[in-house]
């Protein structure tokens, strides 16, 4: 594994690369003296000595995908067996993907402790910002403050506008919404190609970064303005190095369909298990019998749009006066604008590991900036001869 593919466009602080080819090289040396054991002792293993304080910085991991996903237990293998972190971990108790940056304001949640090897876990009754935003705050888990937040590995890409439904970049991006360095990851996962052991790999592949980013976090010279969004193609172990790209314009076209009262969401009407669409169909299932359950136990008389039950053809369910309606989405081949081979998906698909920085704000460019400025100019000018 190398930068090389990073080219004269990367979009990361020199310094941060810089760390990042010093953690490659190391393992590229120790593996050639000894393999992974030898790797493991030469930084201290997962074994601290009696007697001595801990000094190594805690971590915290979620996702959307719910505490039992492969992903999230290879990621955290890994990182336990690395033995530079100490682990906590926080994520939902089922699958929450497509969530967003879901916040859960007027309920409780409840947290539950889960038996996870080498750390610290709680699964919670919340989507990831929830899980996040509660594991941050020192309520949970009492102490010292994690050092990093890692969110993932998802199951699906997350690239151009998935960014925008996303749980697991929502994960991150809490994260650095409270001030803590984060990294979202991403497993490209095809159906008919990929296995629960690309997982693995993939969590592999993601140590070097994650090493890096946690020696520059204990230097105090790894930015804050941004979190690191981390994709890695369906063929891990095949990976054609580091690349960082910009967000393309990726996304998928939402179709809608009246169904029946006897119709239920399978998921055969999907046309491909890959990416956002799969998440957005398991999140239906989820979100739709959490509302049902809520609606079940609530006096309210507003119209309910639902996703995976309808009245009989041809009749509409009136109660209480109000006319119930039931839909669902399907959702389309993905379509994208910009090709550049400086985008994620673009590159993701071309076999690279992309890594795309994410801030907190919309940074548009000078000339929408002027244009915009020119708009509402001619609209609230003193010549302006038309009257709103």
């Amino acid at each position: 594994m190398d930068t090389n593919s990073m080219g004269s466009r990367a979009l990361a602080p020199p310094a941060f690369m810089s760390s990042l080819n010093e953690v490659l090289n190391s393992r590229k040396q120790h593996r050639a003296a000894g393999g992974e054991d030898t790797e493991k002792n030469c930084h201290g293993g997962n074994v601290v000595n009696e007697g001595k304080e801990d000094m190594r910085p805690i971590v915290l991991v979620t996702n959307d995908d719910g505490i039992q996903a492969p992903g999230l237990g290879c990621l955290v293998e890994a990182l336990v067996n690395g033995g530079r972190c100490n682990l906590n971990v926080c994520a939902p108790d089922q699958d929450k993907s497509g969530v967003s940056h879901c916040a859960t304001f007027r309920e409780n949640l409840v947290a539950t402790t889960v038996d996870v090897k080498g750390a610290i876990a709680y699964e919670v009754s919340g989507t990831p910002s929830d899980c996040v935003s509660l594991g941050l705050s020192g309520a949970l888990f009492p102490g010292v403050k994690p050092a990093m937040v890692i969110s993932g590995i998802n199951k699906g890409s997350n690239c151009g506008h998935q960014i925008i439904y996303s749980g697991t970049v929502a994960g991150a991006r809490e994260a650095l919404l409270n001030g803590v360095p984060s990294i979202a990851i991403s497993l490209n996962w095809k159906k008919a190609q990929s296995s629960d052991t690309d997982f693995k790999e993939a969590a592999e592949i993601s140590l070097p970064l994650i090493y890096a980013a946690l020696r520059d976090i204990q230097k105090g010279v790894y930015p804050k303005d941004y979190s690191l969004n981390v994709n890695i193609p369906t063929r891990p172990s095949a990976h054609k190095g580091f690349k960082v790209t910009r967000q393309s314009t990726l996304k998928f076209l939402a179709s809608w369909q009246a169904v029946t009262a006897q119709t239920h969401l399978s998921g055969k009407f999907m046309s491909r298990e890959q990416s956002l669409g799969i998440q957005l169909a398991q999140l239906g299932r989820a979100a739709s019998a959490a509302g049902a359950a809520r609606r079940l136990a609530s006096v309210k008389k507003n119209v309910e749009i639902d996703s995976i039950a309808a009245c009989k053809p041809g009749k509409q369910e009136s109660q209480n006066g109000a006319i119930k309606k039931y839909f669902r989405v399907e959702l389309s081949e993905s379509e994208y604008g910009e090709t550049d081979d400086d985008l994620d998906f673009g590159a993701l698909e071309e076999g690279f590991v992309t890594v795309t920085p994410l801030g907190l704000t919309s940074n548009v460019n000078v000339e929408t900036l002027t244009s915009t400025a020119s708009w509402i100019a001619t609209i609230f000018g003193r010549d302006s001869s038309e009257s709103l």
